[in-house]
């Protein structure tokens, strides 16, 4: 009876698999099995990743710049649009739409009303600006400060290796208004639904790193609008200010000067000394007098806009060192030419808003740390 339980036990056991089916893998020559190597080449791979980051940034320079003068031409038509909220109670695609139609009015209206004029105008203001300049070197050499030999090309060469050559199509004039109306056509987008691309890219983060994303995206949105408002405050002020002291006193060109001197103003520190330069060689090209009272109404708009409309925008928006935007001011404009130069007040206060919120994140942080320990 045992020995058959026995053979029974044996028959049941099933039958040894042929040697040729069994694989033993073994490490090839790719497999890393050292942990340090991996985490060296893990450290390698992400900084490769970044210079070829920084590579890719460098050759696009010039459609990211048109992105983000996309987004700050948004956050103008969604500070418009919030504004016009608070006296009409409508739809907010509505309001935009009246923002939009009045910004085509007016481009429309300076085009057709004003065109001529100004084109007639700054069509003598190169004349005038040379003729200046020339009296200028010619009383230098006659005090035996040099000799000057000045033209228009080489003024001309001059200005534009100062403001770089990454975005020189943007310095012509076709290559201008293609990207002006790329920026305007983008940021009309980007302002009918601003929470569609923020939620776009929150999904491309962690989801531990949107709630901050959302905060600091936030902030940045307040705080563009506003100093954009107060860009457009400061613009108009000069502007309509200096061409209607330009007419008072009888300076030539005064609508041109007036209209130079209010899309200059958008650019803080430069734009201010060029539109007073110019200001001054035009008054005096008619006169003594008349350069005279150029250089007073310079310093009174100049300084009703740096002592009233700056400081009022500064304590709800991010405030600025003078130094540190014209600082911005010399390297963007060189490296990144003279879409830089525009962009460089936005990018600043951007960069700054995302680190006082990083601070603001460490800070409590640390705070918790120190809660949490006996």
């Amino acid at each position: 009876m045992a020995v058959a339980k026995g053979r029974t036990r044996t028959s049941a056991k099933a039958p040894p698999k042929p040697a040729s089916t069994v694989h033993i893998e073994a490490p090839g020559p790719t497999e890393i099995r050292s942990q340090f190597v991996r985490t060296e080449l893990l450290r390698a791979g992400v900084w490769l990743g970044l210079a070829l980051l920084i590579g890719v940034c460098i050759v696009l320079i010039q459609p990211i710049l048109l992105i983000f003068a996309g987004i700050v031409m948004a956050s103008m038509l969604d500070g418009g649009t919030r504004l016009l909220g608070r006296v009409l109670p409508i739809a907010r695609g509505w309001r935009l739409l009246i923002v939009c139609l009045s910004l085509l009015a007016f481009l429309g209206w300076t085009i057709m009303f004003a065109g001529s004029q100004i084109a007639d105008q700054a069509a003598t203001l190169q004349t005038v600006v040379m003729a200046q300049i020339e009296r200028i070197a010619a009383w230098a050499s006659e005090h035996g400060m040099g000799n000057f030999q000045l033209d228009t090309k080489t003024i001309t060469d001059n200005i534009a290796g100062t403001v770089g050559r990454v975005t020189a199509a943007v310095g012509t004039v076709l290559g201008g208004l293609t990207s002006l109306v790329m920026i305007i056509v983008l940021g009309i987008f980007i302002a009918i639904e601003p929470r569609l691309y923020e939620r776009g890219l929150a999904w491309m983060l962690p989801m531990k790193s949107r709630e901050n994303f959302y905060i600091t995206t936030a902030r940045m949105g307040f705080t563009l609008r506003r100093l954009m408002a107060g860009r457009l405050l400061g613009m108009l002020v000069e502007g309509v200010g200096t061409w209607l002291a330009c007419l008072a006193v009888g300076i030539p060109m005064a609508a041109l000067m007036g209209l130079l001197t209010g899309l200059l103003a958008f650019i803080p520190n430069i734009g201010a000394i060029v539109s007073g330069v110019l200001l001054v060689l035009v008054g005096f090209s008619a006169g003594f007098d008349t350069g005279i009272w150029a250089i007073i109404i310079y310093f009174v708009v100049q300084t009703v806009d740096g002592y009233l409309i700056v400081p009022m925008v500064a304590k709800k928006t991010v405030d600025l060192a003078p130094a540190l935007v014209l600082g911005a001011q010399i390297l963007f404009g060189t490296l990144l030419g003279l879409m830089g130069l525009f962009l460089a007040d936005p990018i600043v206060a951007m960069i700054k808003v995302a680190l006082e919120r990083e601070a603001e994140r460490n800070a409590g942080s640390s705070q918790t740390k120190t809660a949490a320990s006996p």
